[in-house]
């Protein structure tokens, strides 16, 4: 992502206080950081289940 300045309802929104990046800003930077964000467009959630079977 080039150097541009971000666009406040495009690129995030501040919901209690903190940045939420959208998933349009995901998709211009053009890769996942796996950091859980909350619109990852790659669907790196942190809201998985694991199922163990015994």
């Amino acid at each position: 992502m080039s150097s541009e300045k971000l666009k406040e309802g495009e690129d995030y929104y501040i919901e209690n206080g903190l940045y939420v990046f959208t998933k349009a800003y995901h998709i211009k930077r053009g890769y996942c950081c796996k950091n859980q964000c909350k619109h990852c467009p790659w669907g790196f959630k942190k809201n998985k289940k694991r199922i163990s079977i015994i």
